[in-house]
């Protein structure tokens, strides 16, 4: 396994958008399924949303002070995805919004993931090298270890808050 940190956060990525197809794909009468699959998107958001929050954003804003509007876009749209992941988390698969707010929190999240790998991700790498990132990589290594699983936990609300005012 790859301790770089992009390497991770692109794996992150693609666990994400297959549960984002694998929604997408279920079905409209598929109310429990929809209902599990949503609970895994939270707890994979919630874990990633954490460690890019307290690790590779505060790291990438430090070192590279020229990304400093990309860092901020990211925390922005983090916020949005937190809010959204924070209210699906109190609603049930049969309530008669959630599949919309579900489809929008998987296009607000597809446009932050093709952001970054397309546009951040290159920029990050060439400023900071494989060392650096190696070195990010192994600090979230042991971030996701004991970061928060639901968006309703308070370590997961704290950082959400936290990312509001970085």
């Amino acid at each position: 396994m790859s301790n770089d940190a992009i390497v991770l956060l692109k794996q992150d990525h693609k666990e994400i958008k297959a549960l984002f197809n694998e929604f997408q794909q279920a079905g409209e009468n598929a109310t429990k399924k929809k209902g599990d699959i949503v609970d895994r998107i939270l707890e994979l958001l919630t874990v990633h949303t954490y460690i890019e929050n307290e690790c590779m954003y505060p790291e990438t804003r430090k070192l590279l002070p020229d990304l400093e509007d990309d860092v901020l876009e990211s925390y922005e749209e983090h916020h949005v995805a937190d809010v959204l992941c924070l209210e699906l988390a109190a609603m049930k698969p049969e309530d008669e919004r959630f599949d919309a707010k579900t489809m929008v929190l998987i296009e607000n999240v597809t446009h932050h993931i093709e952001e970054e790998e397309e546009e951040w991700f290159p920029k990050v790498r060439e400023g900071l090298g494989r060392k650096k990132l190696q070195e990010i990589g192994e600090r979230m290594i042991e971030l996701k270890k004991k970061a928060p699983r639901k968006p309703t936990e308070p370590k997961a609300m704290k950082k959400a808050v936290d990312a509001v005012t970085a």
